[in-house]
């Protein structure tokens, strides 16, 4: 039996692909969803509606950020628990066995024939889809930059996070640097730092490695605490001013 029936759609969702801004946003745990396939992976609905299964509101400012910015948007449609898309297939955080405090026992002790399995129906999909958007940008002469949206939480293993915006990069700092020399002008009221809560050692750029890195185009991953976003007016607030940071950003010369 297939991870996905054909009921339940592609596992990567692409919206405004002709989209004339040189933003491409990814978004790689927009879903607590689980494909049928994998029943609860022996989770409590608790558990499945936390942030271990997605990241809360990072798929509302996305999409609103796509609008601002008349970007297109790449998304997976099922839950990082099922395959986490900012992770190659060899590591073990793909399909992680344990997520926090939480034990993830449907995720235990995966042969190599099971986890091929997750990654052809759920990964490949999502790389593939994004890369073929990217390669088709660079090969118009449009060549885009990649922006990542994501979401944490404000309490981690019992400790309490005071940042609220992470600007996280890998080897090319070029976005992140301007975004944050934005924000440094912009108004508000942000507590924004460069790689907070994780950073690259954290394993957590495999987007930007894979599609920004590898194209040498200009990239970056937004991390916002989920606490700021979990309802409409918070979502506006951040969308907003995360493309205000980007739209000054993108205007830096070494970005331009």
């Amino acid at each position: 039996m297939g991870i996905l029936t054909g009921e339940e759609g592609d596992p990567v969702a692409l919206e405004n692909a002709a989209a004339q801004g040189r933003v491409i946003l990814v978004c790689e745990h927009a879903s607590r969803s689980l494909p049928k396939a994998l029943g609860t992976l022996g989770l409590s609905d608790e558990a499945l509606a936390s942030h271990i299964a997605w990241d809360p509101g990072a798929l509302g400012v996305a999409r609103l950020m796509a609008l601002q910015l008349d970007a297109a948007l790449v998304f997976q449609r099922f839950s990082r628990l099922a395959y986490d898309c900012n992770r190659p297939p060899e590591s073990p955080a793909a399909m992680p066995e344990k997520s926090e405090i939480f034990e993830v026992p449907g995720n235990a002790g995966l042969d190599q024939a099971a986890r091929d399995a997750r990654t052809e129906a759920l990964y490949l999909p999502f790389r593939d889809s994004l890369s073929r958007l990217v390669k088709s940008r660079i090969a118009a002469d449009r060549a885009p930059v990649i922006v990542t949206i994501h979401t944490f939480t404000p309490v981690y293993f019992g400790k309490p996070r005071a940042v609220e915006i992470g600007i996280v990069h890998d080897s090319d700092s070029r976005l992140a640097d301007a975004m944050l020399a934005a924000a440094g002008r912009t108004p508000g009221g942000y507590d924004i730092r460069r790689n907070e809560p994780y950073g690259p050692e954290d394993g957590v750029t495999h987007t930007l490695k894979e599609h920004g890195l590898a194209n040498a185009i200009a990239n970056v991953m937004v991390e916002v605490r989920n606490d700021l976003v979990r309802e409409e007016a918070g979502q506006r607030a951040v969308a907003g001013y995360l493309a205000d940071l980007l739209v000054e950003g993108l205007t830096s010369p070494q970005v331009r």
